[in-house]
């Protein structure tokens, strides 16, 4: 069950390490950042916030290359 449309996960080399929903997207674009800085000096991080609703990608880091 989700709490919320906008998804925030942090995944190390592929694998899933934490994640949530939040209703609000200011919320959840946040907590993406925070958790970026967090998270994001681990090898292997990567930190998505997607808009469940949509289905689309709202933020990615570190960017696709």
């Amino acid at each position: 069950m989700t709490a919320g449309r906008y998804r925030v996960t942090v995944t190390i080399n592929d694998h899933a390490l934490i994640d949530g929903w939040w209703v609000d997207e200011v919320v959840a674009r946040r907590k993406c950042t925070s958790w970026i800085g967090d998270h994001g000096s681990r090898a292997g991080a990567r930190v998505t916030l997607t808009d469940e609703e949509t289905g689309a990608r709202l933020t990615d880091w570190p960017d696709p290359e």
